[in-house]
C-alpha cells in the first residue's frame, strides 16, 4: 500500500465500520493458509497485540494429523501451547467471492521471547530480506504458477458439486476416472478458455480485486491446465501473493464444481506443475543491481557478459547451495515424480543465459533489457510453500554475495539438456528421503542460512511425510503384485 492509503490501528475502525466480521489467515510449513473468521469487536482489539493461536499447525501435517516424532514448536510437553499471532495490518485485503468481507495476513511469534517464530513462513522471509536492508538492498520477485483442474463430479449426498465432493469421490474410485477440465495438450490455446469463461475471467478479475494480480494467464500444455505469471514485485508481498493467488484459484474453482490441483505431478507420462521463481536484487532507489551497466569484454563465460560481479556471486552461491536445500524446493514425495528427465524440468545444477532446461535461467541482456535482469529458479514445483522457496533462493544467493563466490561450472550448452556431455552439474536428489538427509546434515548450507532451529523443524516435518510413504502400499503395487508373485 502506499502511505497515503496505510493502514494504522488508530484508522481501523473508520476502515471497518460497515463490516461486523473479520478474517484472519496465517500460513502453515505446508504453504496452507489456516485460520478464522472473528468479530470486528475481537479483532479491534487484538489487532495491535495479536492473539492465542492454537501451536498445533506446526504441530501436524497437511491432513491434520500430528509428526510421529514431535517437534519443538508444538508438542505434548508444552501442550500443544498458543502462540501469538499478529496481525499484519498492510496485507489488509477485502474478499471479492466472500461477500467483500475484510481479510489479514497473520505472523506467528514465539509467546516466551515474543520473536518471530522460527518456522512461520512469513517471518523467515522478512528476517532473510533483513540481511539486505541492514546494507542497503531490497529484493524483488515474480512466480509463475502451473496447475491441473478437474471437474468435481456431484456428490452422492447432494447436489454440490466442489473440492469435497471430488475427495469423497476419490475414497471410492480410481484417480485417472477423474474427468480433467479440458481433453488433450493444447498451450496458449485462445479458445480452450471459452469452455469455461466464467471461471477463466473469474479468477483474473478475482487476482485483481485481491491484491494478487496475474501479469499473464493462458492454458498450458496438458489436459486442464493453466498457467499464471503473477505480476512482478517486492519480494515479501511477492510471497503473500502467491499464496494468496491459489486461495483465490480454489475458492473460484469450488463455486464453479472444478477442483483445482497443484501437486508437482498429478498424471503419470504428463508434465508436471511447475512453481517457477524469478528473483534480482535492487537498491534503495530500486536499480537492478544484477545489469552491468556495459558489456564485460573478458567475462568469465560469455552468458556473463552483462551480469555484474554482485549478479555473478549471486549465481554462484545459488549453484553452491542448491543440493542442500532441495526439501524446500521439492517438499513432498509427489515432487520427485516431475524431477525426472525428458519432461522439462532440471535434474542437475545447471546454469545458463535463456536456457529453459538450467535449473538456473539467467535473464539479462542481449535478450531481455537490462532493467529486467534477474534468475529464473526452475526447480519448485507449484506444490511448494512460495515464502520458504523465495527465503531460500535469497539466503544463498546473498551467501554467494558475502563470501564472494565464484561460478564454480560453466553454463549449459546451447542445445544441451541437464545431463549432457556439457552439464557438470551435480544430479539432484531423486527423493524426498535423499533430499532430507543432506537438509538436515550437520555441514548443510540449510543449516548455515537458516539455522538449526528451522532445519530440524522443518527437516522433522518432512521426515514425518517420508514415513507415511514408506508405510504406504499403493495402487501401483498392488495392480503389478496381487496375482504374479
Amino acid at each position: 500500500m502506499s502511505d497515503a492509503e496505510e493502514v494504522t490501528v488508530e484508522r481501523l475502525p473508520e476502515l471497518l465500520k460497515n463490516d461486523n466480521a473479520v478474517k484472519v489467515a496465517g500460513i502453515d510449513v505446508d504453504g496452507i493458509l489456516r485460520g478464522k473468521l472473528m468479530a470486528k469487536k475481537k479483532f479491534l482489539s487484538i489487532a495491535q497485540e495479536g492473539f492465542g493461536f492454537c501451536s498445533v499447525i506446526f504441530g501436524w501435517d497437511m491432513h491434520d494429523q500430528t509428526y510421529f516424532r514431535e517437534l519443538g514448536i508444538s508438542n505434548k510437553e508444552n501442550g500443544y501451547r498458543d502462540v501469538i499471532a499478529i496481525p499484519d495490518l498492510s496485507s489488509f485485503r477485502r474478499i471479492p467471492w466472500e461477500n467483500n468481507v475484510p481479510f489479514f495476513l497473520i505472523s506467528f511469534h514465539d509467546p516466551d521471547t515474543g520473536g518471530s517464530l522460527s518456522a512461520c513462513p512469513r517471518s523467515i522471509l522478512k528476517r532473510t530480506v533483513g540481511k539486505l536492508r541492514e546494507k542497503g538492498y531490497g529484493a524483488m520477485a515474480g512466480a509463475e504458477y502451473e496447475f491441473y483442474q478437474f471437474r468435481a463430479p456431484q456428490s452422492h449426498d447432494g447436489p454440490e458439486r466442489n473440492s469435497s465432493s471430488t475427495a469423497t469421490f476419490l475414497r471410492d474410485n480410481p484417480v485417472n476416472s477423474l474427468p480433467p477440465l479440458t481433453e488433450g495438450m493444447f498451450g496458449y490455446s485462445i479458445t480452450r478458455p471459452v469452455h469455461n469463461q466464467d471461471y477463466y475471467y473469474g479468477i483474473f478479475d478475482a487476482c485483481a480485486q485481491f491484491n494478487c494480480g496475474i501479469e499473464g494467464w493462458h492454458t498450458e500444455s496438458g489436459p486442464g491446465v493453466f498457467e499464471a505469471a503473477l505480476e512482478f514485485g517486492e519480494i515479501t508481498a511477492m510471497a503473500d501473493k502467491a499464496s494468496l493467488f491459489k486461495l483465490v484459484v480454489k475458492s473460484l474453482g469450488s463455486k464453479h464444481g472444478i477442483t483445482p490441483c497443484f501437486m508437482a505431478k498429478p498424471r503419470e507420462g504428463l508434465p508436471g506443475n511447475s512453481g517457477h521463481m524469478h528473483v534480482s536484487i535492487v537498491d534503495e532507489a530500486g536499480k537492478n543491481l544484477f545489469y552491468r551497466g556495459e558489456e564485460d569484454p573478458s567475462p568469465p563465460f560469455p552468458d556473463v557478459r552483462y551480469l555484474s560481479d554482485l549478479g555473478r556471486h549471486f549465481l554462484a552461491g545459488l549453484i553452491d547451495g542448491l543440493p542442500d536445500i532441495m526439501p524446500i524446493l521439492a517438499p513432498n514425495v509427489n515432487s520427485y515424480k516431475r524431477l525426472v528427465e525428458n519432461f522439462w524440468a532440471p535434474v542437475t545444477v545447471s546454469w545458463g543465459l535463456e536456457h529453459r532446461a538450467a535449473s538456473i535461467r539467467l535473464i539479462s541482456p542481449p535478450t531481455s533489457s537490462g532493467k529486467a535482469t534477474r534468475f529464473e529458479v526452475r526447480v519448485p514445483g507449484a506444490d511448494t510453500n512460495p515464502h520458504f522457496v523465495l527465503s531460500a533462493i535469497l539466503a544463498l544467493g546473498w551467501r554467494g554475495i558475502e563470501k564472494k563466490m565464484e561460478i564454480p561450472i560453466p553454463p549449459l550448452g546451447k542445445g544441451e539438456d541437464v545431463g549432457g556431455s556439457s552439464d557438470k552439474g551435480v544430479r539432484l536428489a531423486k527423493s524426498l528421503k535423499e533430499a532430507t538427509q543432506k537438509f538436515m546434515a550437520k555441514d548443510s548450507v540449510a543449516r548455515e542460512v537458516f539455522g538449526d532451529e528451522f532445519v530440524d523443524h522443518f527437516g522433522g516435518t518432512r521426515e514425518h511425510e517420508i514415513r507415511l510413504w514408506d508405510e504406504a502400499v499403493t495402487d501401483w503395487e498392488i495392480k503389478r503384485y496381487i496375482e504374479t508373485v
